[in-house]
Order: structure tokens, then C-alpha cells, then sequence
């Protein structure tokens, strides 16, 4: 994506786009990594002479280096089995509560932690974060990028530093990380050999950005100064909750498997991880790539909350069988059984709503912020009737847009070493007066989703 930033404007356009397909080989889901950076220089030679280069991606995962800088093997996908029961593992020699309050992430099995304690590390003398792994490529600087490191479970979210005493405890050396990094530091300039393979002229500064896209997309999130909003960054994942100066370590915001992670500025990402549309990617995917704009109408007209399911549910994270796996978690808990793709979608999306109304009202409760109104961004806010519907749960206006946040955050952060933008605020000043927002008021029945709540809770 290229970015285009003045004093007034902010333009994006879509300079080259290339697929991500993870490969399954014997011993497991990995990343094909080297294709991946190969469509980065595609995309750097596509969009032309540029002021400045910035990566951000998925999180967690990463890929380990030799002595000599070398890449000893294609990453492991986060959704690889390799960390079943390991939490449980680590929780043995320091306890969940205790990790909870040490570091202030949630709980997911794929959590950066658990991997490291089921990696095989011989030989290894660096781990670079994806972004991290493609910046070094592009500048042979190795750094490890601070919001994106909030998501190793290593980091104390209070001092925004590495949390050494609980890396000595669970034995995991900390000079296998790089340096860390600040959103809006430089992380160098493209060598010689990328400026020649991608046709551009030198020097070319790459700036460490939000590398974690979350934190991007939550930098791109309108809200005026001052204003009491929640965001939702929709695409794959959906991630709920709010924008805080501090992290919320209590044994109940634990318990609800809120997340602190760093953001831009000072500021914490206290959210939820909700499957997000994932869930309908994969069954989309499962019926033949069907026309999603006919779907979705058709998913319109199917009576509302019908049946339900927990789209935070773990059983659900695997790729594969998507709409046989809805329909049996439906089967289970007594509710009408979906069966075509509109009813199928239209739980889904349901669900997705439902999710999005626990994970705001829970983020109020435990950080003990009431909310005025809920902005989605990220991919889901092309999706309307996702968004009228997260509005109808929360009981909440729910402002969309913009749909490439995550670029355009990357993009806000490039531009203030250039003094086009001075910080979080400005950025999102800049936001409001330049792209595209819908606003969505909150219609139908409260109590509705109160009783697929409670049908969903089992009670």
C-alpha cells in the first residue's frame, strides 16, 4: 500500500497485492515465509520511489536466525498443534495468575511463550518477530519492535519493557531477542542489493511502525480527543475493547481473558481476541468461494438469532470443516441446526455481534470506562449488516471506517519523522477530516440479544 500524507490529505491505493498461503508439510503448518518477501519487493518495485518503508503483520510468530543471520527454517504457524498442553506445562512452574500479572496477556495457546517452550532452539542465536524477520531482509538491522513484542507474553506492559524476572524463571533466554524498538524509530535503510532488485533509488529509510496490525489499526481508529469510545478491529480476528493509560492486571479482567497489549504513545490495548471472520472466511472457503455481496443479502432476510454459537471458542481455531463444525456446536447446545449457507452465515454474523456486545460491556465493567460509541474498522466494515448488527447488540452507534486501518496507521506513524504528523491525536484528526466514515444506530430489541446471551451462557 502507498500512502500519500499532507497537511489536509491522506490517500492510500493498493500497489501490489499477493497471496499468503501457509504450507502443511510433515512436521507441521508453516509460513512460506520467502514467498512472502518476495511479494514485499514485488510490492516496493509496483509502487515506485517512495520517502519511507514500514511492515507491519499478524502476531506472535517469528522466525529464528543462525549466528551468521541465516534463517534456519520456515516459521511455524500459530494454528500448527505444537503447543497443545503446553500452557498447562508453564502454569507449572509459574502460575496463570501470576503470568497474568507479570505480563497482563490473555490466554491463547499460541501466545509467543508457549511456542518458545515447545521450540527446538539448537542453533538458534536470534528470534526476529515477522515484521522484525522482513525489516532485517530489507536493511540488514535487526530489532525487535515494541507493540508487536506486547504480544510475546514477555513483556510487563507497566514498565513497557521485557519482564526478565519472569523469563529467568521460565528459563528463556533474553538476548535471543533483538533491541527493542519504538513505533516511529528508524530501523534503517534498504540495502544496495533491495534498492538494485526493486529499481529504487537510495536512501530509502524504513521506520519501525505499529509492526503488530493491530496496534496499526487501532492508530487509525477516528475518535475525537477526549471522546469515551471502544474500537472493534474486524477482519480475520475481531479484536474488542479500549484504549487505556495503564493496564488492567486484576484477577477478574484474568478471568475474562482481557488482553494488555502496548499501543502507540503510552497507550494499552486492552481487548478481547474473538474468532472473527475467520469463521465465515473458512466456510465461504468450504463452499466454493459462493458470491459473498449475494450471500450476505440472502443471510439478511434469515430470522435473527436463531441459533448462536461462542465465536471466542478455541474449538474453532483450526482451518477445516467450518460449517459441519457451526452446525454440530448449534446441535450440541439444543438450538435449530443451521443448515444452508444464508442460515449458516447469518449464526455466524450473529454470533460475531454477540461476541462484540460481551467483550464491550465486559471491557467497561473491568477497566471501569463507560463508552459513548463503539468505531469499527479493518475489513469487517465492509460488511453492513455486521456492523448494523454489532450496533443493534451493543446498544451502541457504531461508526465504520476506515477499512485499510491497519495501513493507514502504518502509514501515519511513517510520516512523523517527516513532520506531517506529530502524534496519536494529530493522526486521528487527520482521519476524521479524510476518509470515509458510516454511522450505524443501534435499532431493534435489547432484550433479544440478552436472551441469546443467556441461551448461549446456558441458562
Amino acid at each position: 500500500m502507498v500512502g500519500r500524507v499532507g497537511p489536509d490529505s491522506l490517500e492510500l491505493a493498493e500497489a501490489h497485492r499477493f497471496p499468503n498461503r501457509p504450507v502443511r508439510v510433515p512436521e507441521g503448518l508453516r509460513w512460506d515465509v520467502l514467498r512472502l518477501y518476495a511479494g514485499v519487493l514485488d510490492g516496493l518495485r509496483a509502487a515506485g520511489q517512495v520517502d519511507s518503508v514500514g511492515i507491519d503483520s499478524w502476531a506472535v510468530d517469528y522466525g529464528l536466525l543462525d549466528a551468521d543471520g541465516a534463517l534456519l527454517g520456515n516459521p511455524v504457524h500459530y494454528r500448527d498443534t505444537r503447543t497443545e498442553g503446553v500452557a498447562e506445562k508453564v502454569w507449572a512452574s509459574v502460575p496463570a495468575e501470576e503470568l497474568y500479572a507479570a505480563t497482563g496477556l490473555q490466554y491463547a495457546p499460541f501466545n509467543t511463550l508457549y511456542q518458545l517452550k515447545a521450540e527446538r532452539l539448537t542453533g538458534a542465536h536470534r528470534l526476529l518477530l515477522i515484521p522484525d524477520l522482513l525489516t532485517y531482509w530489507l536493511t540488514g538491522e535487526q530489532g525487535t519492535e515494541l507493540t508487536n513484542a506486547s504480544t510475546t507474553q514477555l513483556i510487563d506492559p507497566r514498565t513497557r519493557d521485557w519482564a526478565a524476572d519472569l523469563a529467568q524463571r521460565l528459563g528463556i533466554d533474553l538476548e535471543l531477542f533483538a533491541p527493542l524498538r519504538q513505533p516511529g524509530e528508524a530501523a534503517g535503510f534498504l540495502r544496495p542489493e533491495v534498492l538494485e532488485e526493486t529499481g529504487l533509488s537510495g536512501p530509502v529509510p524504513v521506520t519501525a511502525v505499529g509492526s503488530h496490525d493491530t496496534a496499526s489499526a487501532v492508530a487509525a481508529v477516528p475518535a475525537a480527543a477526549g471522546e469515551r469510545f471502544a474500537y472493534i478491529c474486524t477482519g480475520t480476528w475481531s479484536l474488542a475493547g479500549l484504549e487505556l493509560d495503564a493496564p488492567v492486571l486484576t484477577e477478574e479482567s484474568r478471568a475474562a481473558n482481557f488482553t494488555n497489549e502496548l499501543g502507540l504513545d503510552g497507550t494499552v490495548r486492552y481487548l478481547r481476541n474473538i474468532m472473527g471472520l475467520w469463521l465465515l472466511q473458512e466456510c465461504v472457503r468450504a463452499w466454493g468461494e459462493p458470491d459473498l455481496g449475494a450471500l450476505l443479502l440472502q443471510a439478511s432476510k434469515v430470522p435473527a438469532l436463531r441459533s448462536v454459537v461462542d465465536a471466542g471458542d478455541a474449538a474453532f481455531l483450526a482451518p477445516g470443516r467450518m460449517p459441519e463444525r457451526i452446525a454440530e456446536a448449534c446441535r450440541a447446545s439444543g438450538q435449530p441446526v443451521p443448515e444452508s449457507p444464508a442460515e449458516i452465515t447469518r449464526c455466524i454474523l450473529d454470533s460475531l455481534a454477540l461476541a462484540h456486545r460481551r467483550a464491550v460491556a465486559d471491557a467497561q465493567r473491568l477497566a471501569d470506562r463507560p463508552v459513548d460509541v463503539v468505531y469499527v474498522v479493518g475489513g469487517g466494515t465492509r460488511n453492513a449488516l455486521l456492523c448494523q448488527l454489532t450496533a443493534d447488540a451493543c446498544g451502541l452507534p457504531v461508526v465504520a471506517g476506515p477499512t485499510e486501518a491497519a495501513a493507514l496507521g502504518n502509514v501515519l506513524v511513517q510520516a512523523r519523522p517527516h513532520g506531517l504528523v506529530r502524534d496519536l491525536a494529530d493522526g486521528r484528526r487527520l482521519l476524521t477530516r479524510t476518509q470515509p466514515l458510516t454511522r450505524y444506530e443501534p435499532r431493534g430489541r435489547a432484550d433479544r440479544w440478552r436472551e441469546a446471551e443467556a441461551r448461549l451462557a446456558g441458562r
